[in-house]
């Protein structure tokens, strides 16, 4: 059964949603059946491509919704709370502000490796704990090593258009769904759910999800032609 999950690398909550489904999935049992497909979303696509080197995410926040600098480390030190309640590391106040598509252009390219979840975890790790600039094409490059692409394959999704395609096509797809928001996740393309919201939600949708999923996808029957075997209880015969 796929599971689709629109999100953007910059979302504090989409980290977060990430655990608290990743918990849901731990507890279900059928991981095996599941296929979690990742989708690139911009929550702020308007961000130059030249933005201002070492902006902070405060000074961002602060400029973009003219809210006090205090304001913003309240709010900061809210999601940080959040996300030490899901096991993660914040800097909230330090991260840097970059524009996304560059390194959801390595997402996808991700994707076609099989590396996806791999992708997401290692970029949403360099943004909220190290700081790391993902719009700097040597940042990129060092983390797509890391996760087991080589420089040539990261250098070429940077530069095909191939891969910006790719970008836009999940972008055009969240809003053809109405998607407004991210994290935001799609079971089996029946039910969705919006947000980090707690484990015991995901759970629920998965279990509902996928019982319909395996009701319509049965495991066929085999045919067995019978012979000596031996069972894990240590009897052969």
């Amino acid at each position: 059964m796929k599971i689709e999950i629109w999100s953007d690398i910059m979302c504090p909550f989409c980290y977060i949603g990430k655990r608290h489904f990743e918990a849901a999935l731990k507890q279900f049992g059928h991981d095996k059946d599941i296929e979690v497909i990742w989708k690139s979303f911009q929550l702020d696509p308007n961000i130059p491509q030249n933005v201002e080197k070492g902006l902070t995410a405060t000074e961002y926040l602060a400029q973009r919704k003219g809210m006090a600098i205090e304001r913003v480390h309240e709010m900061h030190a809210h999601v940080t709370q959040m996300a030490s309640n899901a096991g993660l590391e914040y800097r909230l106040d330090t991260a840097v502000v970059y524009n996304s598509f560059k390194a959801h252009r390595i997402l996808q390219l991700a994707k076609t490796k099989g590396l996806g979840d791999t992708a997401e975890e290692a970029f949403f790790y360099a943004h909220f704990t190290q700081n790391k600039d993902l719009g700097d094409d040597t940042v990129l490059v060092e983390i797509g090593k890391e996760i087991g692409l080589s420089e040539a394959e990261v250098n070429d999704a940077l530069t095909d258009d191939q891969y910006a395609l790719w970008v836009r096509q999940d972008i055009q797809e969240a809003q053809q769904i109405g998607v407004t928001g991210v994290p935001f996740f799609v079971f089996n393309r029946k039910y969705a759910v919006s947000g980090a919201q707690p484990s015991a939600v995901f759970l629920e949708t998965l279990q509902k999800s996928f019982a319909e999923w395996r009701q319509d996808n049965p495991i066929p029957p085999l045919d067995v032609i019978e012979g000596n075997v031996c069972t894990p209880d240590g009897e052969c015969g």
